[in-house]
């Protein structure tokens, strides 16, 4: 694993002229250990590189300096067809080269390597939903539009000084150093993080039974799913144990939960909040946003988090947020609604989940507002766009590229890639059985249509984003049903592998299209179903968050809020 010495970096003399001395030591490495310094060597007749020093290096980064017979048995692996008396060549030459590492992370460490905060945490005592992964009570002042509220943060995203399991095995034992720009905003906003809240394992399910931590609980029905993979961050907000909660969406991870627990979920459009400091699983998909009781509650949230942080390449530059909180109550005029036919068309669709939606959508027009029937054919194509993007991505960058992947500019996590990919290589069998199917039909893709399938998907995004836009040129938003089903039961854990995957991946048709092509989408309660909650979803274009969080709000004050049989206290807007 890639070790740091922070402490012996730090250590070193500072002031005029000590830093000179630093320099030296590191350009004296870099001499003898990189390609150029092999050049030289070999002029002065030397053929390899000073062995002693190269060990020394090597060591310091976790790698054990090649031999001649591992750069021969990966050229063997690679097909390079090196002939055997170039070997020697290429392995002083690819040691020389490696040496180079050596270097890079001794600069990391002297002037970029992060220390972790000291900070009190505690595994919950009283868990009856199984939401909590640890708990805390983490503020920075009294002061700021959230202050007073409590805050989950779902444990997927970095909380300094603060384990982060991400739900799963492979993550188990991580603790971050830094704080994910959105966990810096809360607490500047003066909200107090309240601790973890659970996710499923990777955040690869729509469902709340694949952390490794245990089944996260529907406060509606304890045997049914809270969905996921936001899953402890819904079950805290719709029990009444915090005021808000932080969740993660990259196939409806916010809004599924939300959708089941009877709350408020808003994925933003992509890249309006930073993603830097939370685990990713694919560049293109990844959204951070709230689960809240009320709209209006989403709306503060997403004041405090959102716009520009300067290291996610997600975010177009210079992208700000406003005061989401002050414009809901500017409506001024009742709303068009585009109803999205195919929304109510898929192949697990619940009539009594569409009559809910129906009926709420009647008591809009009662409101003032009008609504009419819209055909976006392409949405029914988005779950199959969204499937190959998510399981060739993830692939590629979550596993492949333990988590932050490779090729673009912005902020990294050293630590936690080294830490994941040593850890899940060790061990594969840890996986999710999600995870291990994103792993087979990912891989799977890869080697044998190199990416093209991506590729396609990938252009075809465009196309499927064009038709939400064209109907939103007629209309202010778009609605349909969340989801197209209630909480399902959880399996139990002895459930054949088919009901595993099956609950974890049965809901996403109507939110997943969504995260490929960015548009901000907002969940509200549209009332019940057999004594579930069952979701509205209201969307709009891009980068038009406030106006859809003032139309949810609209409609929220015609549908009404739910409050769950297991909620302890009742919250404001």
């Amino acid at each position: 694993m890639l070790t740091r010495s922070t402490a012996v970096a730090r250590s070193s003399p500072t002031g005029p002229g000590a830093g000179s001395g630093t320099s030296r030591r590191i350009a004296s490495r870099s001499r003898l250990l990189s390609p150029f310094a092999f050049r030289l060597s070999t002029r002065r007749g030397s053929r390899f590189l000073p062995t002693r020093q190269r060990v020394l290096a090597y060591r310091r980064i976790g790698m054990e300096l090649p031999s001649r017979s591992a750069v021969e048995d990966l050229a063997d692996e690679l097909r390079l067809g090196i002939p055997a008396e170039h070997l020697d060549v290429y392995h002083a030459v690819t040691s020389g080269l490696l040496g180079s590492w050596a270097v890079v992370d001794e600069l990391y460490d002297r002037d970029v390597a992060p220390t972790a905060p000291v900070r009190k945490w505690s595994e919950p005592a009283d868990n009856p939903l199984g939401a909590w992964y640890v708990t805390t009570e983490l503020r920075e002042g009294t002061d700021g539009p959230l202050a007073g509220r409590r805050v989950a943060v779902k444990d997927n995203v970095a909380v300094a000084g603060v384990p982060m399991m991400n739900g799963s095995e492979t993550l188990r034992g991580f603790v971050p150093s830094v704080d994910a720009t959105v966990v810096t905003r809360l607490l500047q906003a003066g909200a107090t993080i309240a601790g973890k809240a659970v996710c499923e394992d990777l955040c690869f399910s729509g469902a709340s039974h694949t952390s490794k931590t245990g089944p996260v609980r529907n406060p509606w029905d304890r045997d049914r799913t809270t969905g996921g993979s936001s899953s402890g961050s819904a079950a805290l907000v719709a029990s009444g144990e915090v005021d808000l909660a932080l969740g993660g969406d990259q196939g409806g991870s916010v809004r599924i939960p939300a959708a089941f627990c009877g709350v408020v979920g808003f994925k933003p459009t992509f890249g309006l909040v930073p993603y830097t400091g939370a685990f990713p699983i694919e560049q293109s998909l990844d959204h951070l946003g709230p689960i809240a009781p009320t709209v209006a509650d989403a709306a503060a949230m997403l004041t405090a988090i959102a716009g520009a942080d300067g290291k996610d390449p997600r975010q177009p530059a210079g992208v700000a947020g406003t005061d989401y909180l002050a414009g809901l109550e500017n409506l001024g005029r009742g709303l068009r609604i585009g109803v999205v036919a195919e929304g109510f068309d898929q192949a697990n669709s619940d009539p009594s989940v569409n009559a809910v939606v129906r009926r709420a959508i009647e008591k809009l027009t009662a409101a003032g507002h009008v609504a009419e029937e819209v055909s976006i054919p392409w949405h029914k194509h988005g779950a199959a766009i969204w499937d190959v993007i998510s399981v060739e991505g993830a692939t590629w960058q979550m596993v492949q590229g333990n988590a932050y992947g490779m090729n673009w500019k912005g902020s990294y996590d050293p630590a936690q890639i080294a830490f994941f990919g040593e850890q899940w290589r060790r061990d594969p069998s840890a996986f999710s059985e999600t995870v291990k199917l994103v792993a087979l039909g990912g891989t799977y893709a890869l080697r044998n249509g190199y990416g093209a399938g991506y590729a396609k998907a990938r252009n075809l995004e465009g196309v499927m984003a064009a038709a939400y836009d064209s109907v939103l040129d007629t209309y202010d938003v778009l609605v349909m049903p969340t989801l197209p089903i209630t909480a399902s039961l959880i399996p139990p854990a002895d459930a054949p592998v088919e009901e595993i995957l099956g609950r974890a991946l049965e809901m996403v048709s109507n939110t997943a299209p969504l995260d490929v092509t960015g548009h901000p989408a907002c969940t509200v309660p549209a009332g019940l179903a057999d004594g579930l909650p069952v979701g509205l979803m209201v969307i709009g274009k891009r980068f038009d968050d406030a106006d859809v969080l003032r139309a949810a709000h609209s409609f929220e004050q015609a549908l009404g809020t739910l409050t769950a049989p297991d909620r302890k206290k009742e919250f404001t807007a």
